[in-house]
């Protein structure tokens, strides 16, 4: 008897797995057609070089780490369209460098801090750049920003003003329990979450914060089982991993009807490919490795809560770890270093953090006191895991728990309006 192969792109039924339009062709089918003939070459290519080198599919960690670092120091004019976002550049980057455990020193982690410090907002909040309004998107990068450098020196968290931070989530909080992007922006979960994320980690959620939030986030549940932007909207990977993990820092996860969103989320792996699309019919993105990858971890981790769900894996996340590891090592590295969306198209820092968070994601398998690694290819492309809420290192998430834990609410009795759960 023949040996299985262990990678699911050698298998003999892989070629079933295409998309068949059933002699109905539309824009969308001839898009995801040419996707996966793109896909089917970096298959080929990697299936003829495994009698030469055998322990492919390779992490390339080195050309990674050098696309990253000259990133931090200098960024080429192409980047101009990305001035309102630099706080994320630091961001992506930073959080990269953790999974791959690149050490930075504390001269370079200080100097990076006193950058994001000019990005602060004289009222609270980050801007997208120095004297840029403040906003939640920038505001959420830049925290997990300093929460990532804390783990050289905690002197980094001297630059957050928490108090000023605190009444800039007031500002932009809606009636409803929402929140705007910005003061005058939209509204729309992902404000919500980013709202969330900083307010749990810098300890500064309080009950008339979040007053309303539970209800606002469930209504972005949709039909189809994912989350929208906004209720009455299209489910979404983005916003469907910000309305969950947004319930999950609440503490409410009981109001999600988990059942329709892991039936949404499992569909959104694609068969040929291996990675994850964005929406219903849409093509594969290697963003999406986090994004829907990311909701696996969470879903799980609300199950075990449920004491009737005797079936539930101790091993593994319940979506295919091995294909999306395929399709991100196969079909997403740069031969120059960096990630990306798919085969064709450029390497950019986002994608390069989003496609190593799901890497990491797929390799670790962590559910209380278990863990089960599952790494495909040489066993160097084992990465950090990491807090799939916060989508920052355990360390980095026990870092700020840790420094801003003890402190009290800024202007406040920290026993009247603190939230707990």
């Amino acid at each position: 008897m023949t040996e299985a192969s262990p990678f699911r792109c050698l298998s003999s039924t892989f070629s079933t797995f295409r998309f068949n339009d059933e002699g109905n062709a539309t824009i969308s089918s001839k898009e995801q057609k040419q996707v996966e003939e793109t896909v089917s070459r970096c298959y080929r290519v990697f299936t003829s070089s495994l009698n030469v080198y055998p322990d492919v599919p390779l992490l390339d960690r080195e050309l990674h780490t050098e696309f990253l670092l000259k990133g931090l120091k200098h960024l080429s004019g192409s980047y101009q369209c990305l001035d309102s976002s630099r706080p994320w550049l630091c961001y992506w980057i930073l959080h990269s460098l953790e999974l791959l455990e690149v050490p930075i020193s504390e001269d370079h982690a200080l100097n990076i801090a006193h950058f994001l410090g000019k990005c602060q907002d004289p009222e609270g909040g980050f801007g997208g750049g120095p004297m840029q309004f403040p906003h939640l998107a920038p505001t959420y990068a830049a925290v997990n920003a300093l929460c990532i450098l804390a783990n050289i020196t905690d002197k980094v968290f001297d630059v957050l003003n928490r108090e000023k931070l605190y009444s800039f989530l007031m500002r932009v909080r809606t009636p409803d329990g929402a929140f705007k992007m910005h003061e005058g922006g939209e509204v729309d979960i992902r404000g919500v979450y980013c709202a969330l994320s900083v307010a749990r980690l810098t300890n500064i959620m309080t009950k008339e914060l979040v007053n309303g939030t539970v209800d606002f986030a469930v209504r972005c549940q949709t039909y189809e089982g994912g989350f929208a932007g906004y209720p009455g909207l299209e489910a979404h990977g983005g916003y469907t991993f910000c309305g969950v993990a947004s319930l999950v820092l609440l503490g409410h996860t009981e109001r999600c009807n988990l059942r329709s969103l892991l039936r949404w989320a499992a569909n959104r792996q694609t068969q040929f490919e291996g990675g994850f699309q964005g929406r219903t019919n849409k093509l594969v993105d290697g963003c999406y490795s986090f994004w829907q990858g990311a909701t696996f971890p969470i879903i799980h981790m609300i199950m075990c809560t449920d004491d009737d769900d005797q079936n539930l894996s101790a091993s593994r996340w319940m979506f295919n770890q091995e294909a999306l590891q395929e399709y991100i090592l196969i079909c997403c590295q740069h031969d120059y270093g960096g990630l990306l969306d798919k085969p064709g198209k450029s390497r950019d820092h986002y994608h390069t953090c989003y496609c190593l968070s799901g890497l990491s994601v797929a390799q670790h398998f962590i559910g209380g006191s278990l863990q089960n690694d599952i790494v495909i290819g040489s066993t160097t492309n084992k990465l950090r895991p990491l807090q799939p809420v916060y989508n920052l290192s355990l360390d980095s998430v026990m870092m700020a728990q840790k420094y801003f834990g003890s402190m009290k609410l800024p202007g406040k009795d920290p026993t009247s309006a603190q939230l707990h759960t």
